[in-house]
């Protein structure tokens, strides 16, 4: 009978994703972070558009991260009002 293959949990993603949980960023940062990163994409969607861009996957990820900056800005702003009252 084959040996039963026995595999190991990988930690390293999960300590990085604390990681990232437990830096907190204030709300301009957060916005600077936003503009850079959609500079960043209308610089690579115009590469792209003139065949330069080598891996279009790089537009996914930056729209999404795009999309997440704008999720923390967002949570970010709404949680700011409750800590004043």
């Amino acid at each position: 009978m084959a040996d039963v293959k026995k595999t190991t949990k990988a930690t390293a993603p999960k300590a990085e994703k604390a990681k990232k949980a437990v830096e907190v960023l204030t709300l301009d940062q957060l916005k600077e972070e936003l503009v850079t990163r959609q500079n960043d994409h209308r610089e690579s969607r115009r590469s792209h558009q003139m065949g330069e861009l080598v891996n279009p996957h790089v537009l996914t990820v930056q729209r999404k991260s795009i999309a997440r900056a704008l999720t923390a800005i967002k949570q970010a702003e709404t949680a700011a009002p409750k800590e004043e009252n």
